[in-house]
């Protein structure tokens, strides 16, 4: 199947890299359904990516609802009668010492970076099985490889989405459905810019490419992970981190 006829859901859509992510398939040809819990960003999406008309569409939800996430799964199958990617993006931090980190900042973290992607992969495994085709992408992080000070809820959920990756990348390689994961390094998004001014001078110091990483770079990571062109790579974790990790 020629990557301009597949059917993609994306999760986090609404800003950052999950909008450079839908951006990118939206230009392989994709029909993009891109996810989010802020449905006034919802709103504003086909405009920022240049109204792209039916081939984007847009769904509200809280991805760590396991009913709703599989409702919408079945949703878009019913309608296109196939789905060919799923790229779980969805995540937050909460950032904190571990020793003052609260249960509530742990399970929530937890929840929106790694439970989303279980309960999301679930539902979309058992189209992808019955057509014996699909590419499940899942956002890992530099953090999930090396540990970062201040991260333990967020390392842990990362470092969690790898495994989770392997794993579902050797359940499903005999239906030929592959999962593969990349791992950002320091990416400027809304998310890094309320960063202090030393910790980014720190994270600068550790890239050999001594420049932050932008949304894109890690959309043509995952377009090509979610593309034909990746058609013998699964189980694998692509960094995307200017050098940081070698």
């Amino acid at each position: 199947m020629a990557d301009s006829d597949k059917i993609a859901i994306v999760t986090g859509a609404a800003r950052g890299i999950g909008l450079e992510i839908v951006r990118e398939l939206l230009a392989a040809g994709m029909t993009v359904v891109g996810v989010d819990l802020n449905a006034e960003l919802l709103e504003k999406l086909p405009e920022a990516l240049g109204n792209p008309g039916d081939k984007l569409e847009t769904r509200a939800l809280n991805v760590t609802d396991p009913d709703g996430f599989t409702a919408l799964v079945e949703e878009v199958a019913d309608k296109h009668e196939r789905i060919d990617v799923l790229v779980n993006n969805a995540g937050i931090t909460r950032d904190g010492l571990l020793m003052r980190m609260t249960d509530e900042d742990w399970n929530l973290v937890l929840n929106v970076n790694l439970t989303s992607a279980f309960i999301g992969t679930r539902a979309v495994c058992r189209y992808m099985v019955r057509q014996k085709s699909g590419s499940i992408v899942n956002m890992a992080s530099y953090s999930g490889l090396e540990g970062n000070r201040g991260q333990a809820n967020y390392s842990a959920s990362k470092a969690g989405m790898i495994g989770l990756t392997k794993t579902t990348a050797k359940e499903l390689a005999g239906k030929n459905v592959r999962c593969n994961a990349v791992a950002p390094g320091f990416i400027q998004t809304e998310m890094t810019d309320v960063l202090p001014q030393q910790a980014k001078d720190m994270a600068l110091a550790q890239i050999p490419l001594k420049r932050f990483g932008q949304p894109a770079d890690i959309a043509h990571a995952v377009a090509f992970l979610a593309s034909d062109a990746s058609a013998y790579i699964t189980g694998q974790v692509l960094s995307v981190d200017g050098g940081m990790h070698t």
